[in-house]
């Protein structure tokens, strides 16, 4: 009979703890998140992340960057003030949120940004994306999910690695921005934002 009613308390218990959580997150998007990445994780402006389906635990560890300084931006004396357990609330309530895919203009340009996202390009060496980021460009735990991302934020982001400008992850990002051209860079940012 123990048996029987540990399972339904447990369950009850963990349920409580996410509702806790969820109004957590809920209560820190409304309050200060909202401004620039909006209640949904649809952003204000073309300069700031779309957060909406993004990867939970890469929210988390960017905030995490921001926090210790690993990542520099508008983000870090936001990140400064958040808790770890907040941060992964966080995480967990945009990864929850729709996203949705922009109208992508130009099809002929945008088709040389697909291919490059899933070919690469052989003569500069650049790798093609979709091995690490997926072929639906959803990403993972560790890296994030471009699809859908705004293309202004997609092309300040491989300017910042092709610069090194931006350095909290690991070497390989910077190393294959370094060879996109200006052009690529747009296509494949004007490509992701369409998907």
């Amino acid at each position: 009979m123990l048996r029987k009613l540990i399972l339904p308390i447990a369950l009850l218990v963990v349920a409580q703890v996410q509702a806790a959580d969820d109004e957590r997150a809920a209560a820190i998007v409304n309050s200060v998140c909202k401004v620039c990445h909006g209640v949904d994780g649809e952003s204000s402006s073309a300069i700031y992340p779309r957060l909406a389906g993004q990867n939970a635990a890469y929210i988390s560890k960017q905030l995490e960057d921001f926090k210790a300084g690993r990542r520099k931006g508008t983000m870090n004396d936001i990140a400064v003030n958040l808790e770890s357990d907040e941060m992964v609330a966080l995480g967990k309530y945009f990864s929850g949120k729709p996203v949705k895919a922009h109208r992508a203009s130009d099809p002929d340009f945008t088709a040389v940004g697909k291919y490059i996202y899933h070919n690469g390009n052989q003569w500069s060496g650049v790798a093609a994306c979709s091995s690490c980021h997926g072929e639906d460009g959803a990403g993972t735990d560790e890296l994030p999910r471009i699809a859908g991302q705004h293309m202004r934020y997609l092309i300040s982001q491989l300017r910042e690695f092709n610069e090194r400008e931006r350095t909290d992850e690991n070497a390989i990002m910077s190393s294959i921005a370094t060879k996109l051209t200006p052009m690529e860079i747009e296509a494949v940012a004007r490509y992701l934002s369409g998907i």
